[in-house]
């Protein structure tokens, strides 16, 4: 993966560690989400669990969710806190397993880390502390009973990976419970002019379904989410608070286990391959004129050509032209109407328009009167009313994201 929506996952990374340095020092900073106890009050953490933390390492809570809503960690388990921060789910963890068990708190930052060591230090020997990444756990394979991660996938830049590397170092049968923050629609401008995006909104997040569908790719079985909050209504930050309504940001709570193996290549190739997931993929962005609209140039022309180079080669294969008719008026309609159903976004009625006048054309020549040049005009004004429906959406997006004015309040 060598950049996402612009900037490079080390900038990413950079970006994340110095924001999560600044809750680990100055937790009473000014920051966009929910930090300490009022969190874990927010979070529905229950009162005994709060007991256990104490005051310098419940300041900088900054969690999305309260994972062990999935009750999944046992007596004896060894576990391991993806992204554990200053170690509040770690020393919860640390009392669910006993002492008999084991518990690896593993964080990006290192400010956190030493937090962590600092207020554990000889008080839980069960409890280990390791600055790591999540997409490079560096663990044995199939050492972990159970995984516990809360409010870390949403900043990891390879979210596949890591959650190949949580499949890997989990044991067949082993248990997942995750908290983390996703979206109803993605994120799909260039946000290269500030990387901190990343950290201090939705940018990272993924669209719940491709979650849930990245956990079952890779051998995730019995996936349930468990409950689903408004964690960003809670966000001091007004512009956060409008930026994650706007892109359906919330935070869930799941549960999920291991399978016995990892599913073939080719399986994991055929689920990401089904059309019903990447027309879903299309739609959340705004694809699916552009797609209808290529559909029906290669029906109207493409089909054409191939029939000519048959023919030329001997062939004698010849177009039915109430079908061949038929599916480019059926994709030019497509077209028409995905790109009208831009205007719930932008609120411009342009590229309707547009769309509607060169269908209209295209539909003509096919049904009425054919001439070449008033199909191709029709043809030249769709392509035109996608590409500006298109730019219309980035630019709205960019500007519910405060690209070049960003202010918090």
């Amino acid at each position: 993966m060598v950049a996402i929506l612009g900037y490079s996952p080390q900038q990413i990374t950079a970006a994340v560690q110095d924001m999560y340095s600044a809750v680990a020092d100055t937790p009473d900073a000014h920051f966009h989400f929910p930090v300490g106890r009022e969190a874990l009050r927010v979070l529905d953490y229950a009162a005994s669990d709060m007991e256990l933390l104490p005051a310098g390492v419940a300041e900088s809570f900054a969690g999305v969710g309260n994972p062990f809503t999935a009750q999944s960690m046992k007596v004896g388990d060894t576990a391991l806190d993806i992204g554990a921060g200053a170690g509040n789910d770690s020393l919860i963890a640390a009392s669910k397993v006993g002492p008999d068990g084991r518990v690896i708190a593993l964080d990006l930052t290192a400010a956190m880390t030493r937090k962590l060591k600092h207020h554990s230090h000889g008080r839980h020997p069960n409890l280990e502390v390791i600055q790591a990444s999540a997409e490079h756990l560096p663990l044995a394979d199939e050492s972990i009973d159970c995984i516990t991660s809360n409010g870390a996938l949403n900043l990891v830049p390879d979210k596949r990976r890591a959650i190949r590397e949580m499949f890997r170092v989990l044991r067949p049968g082993g248990r997942l419970q995750l908290a983390d923050v996703v979206i109803d629609r993605p994120v799909n401008v260039n946000c290269d002019s500030d990387p901190r995006l990343w950290v201090e909104c939705v940018v990272g997040a993924t669209v719940e379904d491709s979650l849930l569908a990245m956990l079952g790719d890779v051998g995730f079985e019995d996936i349930r989410i468990l409950r689903r909050l408004d964690y960003f209504a809670h966000s001091p930050s007004q512009q956060t608070r409008e930026i994650a309504q706007s892109f359906g940001a919330h935070s869930i709570e799941l549960t999920a286990k291991r399978a016995g193996q990892a599913p073939a290549w080719w399986n994991q190739w055929l689920r990401r391959a089904s059309p019903k997931r990447w027309l879903a993929d299309l739609h959340r962005r705004g694809f699916l004129g552009v797609a209808a609209l290529v559909m029906a140039l290669i029906s109207c022309y493409g089909a054409l050509a191939a029939v000519g180079i048959l023919a030329a080669l001997g062939a004698g294969i010849t177009l039915n032209p109430r079908l061949w008719g038929g599916a480019i008026a059926l994709f030019t309609i497509l077209a028409t109407v995905f790109i009208a159903a831009g205007f719930r976004r932008h609120r411009s009625a342009m590229p309707a328009a547009f769309a509607a006048i060169g269908s209209g054309f295209v539909l003509y020549a096919l049904f009425v009167d054919y001439s070449v040049i008033t199909e191709l005009a029709g043809f030249v004004l769709l392509v035109g009313a996608a590409a500006r429906d298109l730019y219309l959406r980035r630019r709205e997006e960019a500007a519910r994201l405060g690209l070049g004015s960003r202010s918090h309040t």
